[in-house]
Protein backbone atom coordinates (compact mmCIF):
# COMPACT_ATOMS: atom_id res chain seq x y z
CA UNK A 1 0.00 0.00 0.00
CA UNK A 2 1.60 3.07 -1.32
CA UNK A 3 1.45 6.51 0.29
CA UNK A 4 -2.26 7.70 0.13
CA UNK A 5 -5.15 8.44 1.69
CA UNK A 6 -7.82 5.66 1.16
CA UNK A 7 -10.71 7.95 1.27
CA UNK A 8 -10.09 11.17 -0.33
CA UNK A 9 -6.95 9.67 -2.52
CA UNK A 10 -4.52 12.59 -0.87
CA UNK A 11 -0.75 12.02 -1.64
CA UNK A 12 2.53 13.87 -1.58
CA UNK A 13 3.13 16.80 -3.78
CA UNK A 14 6.10 17.62 -5.59
CA UNK A 15 7.36 21.51 -5.13
CA UNK A 16 10.38 23.37 -4.40
CA UNK A 17 12.27 24.45 -1.53
CA UNK A 18 13.21 27.84 -1.69
CA UNK A 19 16.30 29.15 0.13
CA UNK A 20 16.54 33.03 1.13
CA UNK A 21 19.15 33.21 -1.77
CA UNK A 22 16.13 31.84 -3.43
CA UNK A 23 17.73 28.71 -4.88
CA UNK A 24 15.07 26.57 -5.53
CA UNK A 25 15.65 22.52 -4.71
CA UNK A 26 13.01 20.14 -4.85
CA UNK A 27 11.20 17.99 -2.18
CA UNK A 28 8.54 16.17 -1.48
CA UNK A 29 4.97 17.59 0.70
CA UNK A 30 4.26 14.45 1.85
CA UNK A 31 0.19 14.14 2.75
CA UNK A 32 0.08 14.20 6.59
CA UNK A 33 -0.94 10.29 6.96
CA UNK A 34 -2.40 8.35 10.01
CA UNK A 35 -2.95 4.37 10.71
CA UNK A 36 -6.86 4.86 12.53
CA UNK A 37 -9.05 2.13 13.88
CA UNK A 38 -12.99 3.21 12.59
CA UNK A 39 -15.84 1.79 13.62
CA UNK A 40 -18.27 0.43 11.29
CA UNK A 41 -21.98 0.33 13.09
CA UNK A 42 -23.48 -1.56 10.11
CA UNK A 43 -21.44 -4.49 10.76
CA UNK A 44 -20.46 -3.86 13.90
CA UNK A 45 -16.54 -4.40 13.79
CA UNK A 46 -13.33 -2.04 13.24
CA UNK A 47 -12.24 -1.34 10.23
CA UNK A 48 -8.29 -0.08 9.92
CA UNK A 49 -7.57 2.76 7.12
CA UNK A 50 -4.80 4.70 6.46
CA UNK A 51 -6.18 8.34 6.25
CA UNK A 52 -5.41 12.20 6.27
CA UNK A 53 -6.09 14.07 9.13
CA UNK A 54 -8.50 15.88 6.75
CA UNK A 55 -10.34 12.89 5.97
CA UNK A 56 -10.69 12.26 10.05
CA UNK A 57 -12.29 15.39 10.60
CA UNK A 58 -14.55 14.76 7.54
CA UNK A 59 -15.21 11.27 8.63
CA UNK A 60 -16.69 12.56 12.13
CA UNK A 61 -18.90 14.98 10.70
CA UNK A 62 -20.14 12.50 7.72
CA UNK A 63 -19.79 9.05 8.91
CA UNK A 64 -17.95 5.82 7.63
CA UNK A 65 -20.45 4.20 5.31
CA UNK A 66 -21.30 7.73 3.97
CA UNK A 67 -17.71 8.86 3.22
CA UNK A 68 -16.71 5.11 1.89
CA UNK A 69 -19.88 5.20 -0.65
CA UNK A 70 -18.61 8.99 -1.81
CA UNK A 71 -15.09 7.57 -2.13
CA UNK A 72 -16.03 4.58 -4.22
CA UNK A 73 -14.06 2.19 -1.85
CA UNK A 74 -15.91 -1.42 -0.30
CA UNK A 75 -15.29 -1.79 3.24
CA UNK A 76 -15.83 -5.17 3.03
CA UNK A 77 -12.07 -5.66 1.01
CA UNK A 78 -10.70 -3.43 3.72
Amino acid sequence: MGKKCQLTGKKANNAFAVSHSHRRTKKLQEANLQWKRVWWPQEKRWVKLRLSTKAIKTLEKKGLAAFAKEAGINLNQV
